[in-house]
C-alpha cells in the first residue's frame, strides 16, 4: 500500500489527457504557454522542477530553452508516455509528498531549485486536504531566491477536480511559507478575462530555523 493518500487524479480515468496532448504535439499546436512564462521568471540555465509533469510538455519546453529540468510524475502511464515522447526530459516517478532534498539527490537530481512549476490543474487533482502540505513540500525545495509558478482552474476543472477558491489557495500558500508576488487569469498575464482560472507567481520566504539550529 502506498504511504501517500490517493489523489483525485488516480480516482478517475484521465487516459484521454495523454492522447489529447500527444495529438496536439503531433499536429504542431502551441502547447508552450506555461513554459514561455516560466522561462522569463528565471535566469539562463536555471534549475527547474516540474511538479506533476504529466506527459512532459512543459518540462520539454523548458529543456528546449536551456534549463536543467527535473520532471516529477506519479502516474506510471504518464511517466512512460513522457519518456517516449520527450526522451530529453529527466522524469522522476514519485508522489509530490514524497519529494525531499535527500530523495532528489538519490535520483541524481538537484536538491534545490530556482523555479518550481505546478501547472496543468495539478493543485485541484491532489489528494483531498493535502494542498497545504504539497505547497510546503515544494516550497522547501526552492533556493532562497527561488520562485513558484502555479496555475489551475479553480471551478469547473477536469474530471474529479476539486473546487479551490483563490482565497483558500493564497491562505495555504502563505501558511506554507510562500509569498504571493503576482496573480493573473492566464499564462499570457491577462487579468479580468477568466475569473475561474488563476495563475500565481510565488516566492520563497525565509523560514524559521529548526529548534536547536545554529544556522
Amino acid at each position: 500500500m502506498s504511504e501517500h493518500p490517493v489523489t483525485r487524479w488516480e480516482q478517475a480515468d484521465h487516459s484521454g489527457y495523454g492522447r489529447l496532448f500527444a495529438q496536439l504535439v503531433a499536429d504542431g499546436s502551441d502547447v508552450d504557454g506555461e513554459a514561455r512564462l516560466a522561462d522569463v521568471l528565471v535566469p539562463r540555465g536555471a534549475t527547474v522542477l516540474d511538479a506533476g509533469s504529466g506527459m512532459g510538455r512543459v518540462a520539454d519546453g523548458l529543456v528546449r530553452r536551456g534549463h536543467r529540468v527535473t520532471a516529477v510524475e506519479k502516474d506510471p502511464a504518464m511517466v512512460a508516455q513522457s519518456r517516449s515522447t520527450f526522451p530529453d526530459v529527466d522524469v522522476v516517478q514519485s508522489d509530490l509528498l514524497g519529494l525531499s532534498p535527500a530523495f532528489l539527490e538519490a535520483q541524481g537530481r538537484p536538491s534545490s531549485y530556482d523555479l518550481v512549476v505546478v501547472v496543468g490543474n495539478v493543485m485541484v487533482l491532489l489528494a483531498d486536504g493535502t494542498e497545504r502540505r504539497v505547497l510546503d513540500t515544494l516550497g522547501r525545495l526552492l533556493k532562497p531566491t527561488g520562485r513558484m509558478l502555479v496555475g489551475f482552474r479553480m471551478v469547473g476543472g477536469p474530471q474529479n477536480a476539486n473546487t479551490y477558491p483563490a482565497d483558500a489557495f493564497v491562505a495555504d500558500a502563505e501558511a506554507a511559507g510562500l509569498v504571493v508576488d503576482a496573480r493573473f487569469d492566464s499564462f499570457q498575464l491577462r487579468t479580468g478575462v477568466d475569473a475561474d482560472y488563476g495563475v500565481w507567481v510565488l516566492s520563497a520566504r525565509t523560514r524559521p530555523s529548526a529548534p536547536g539550529s545554529t544556522a
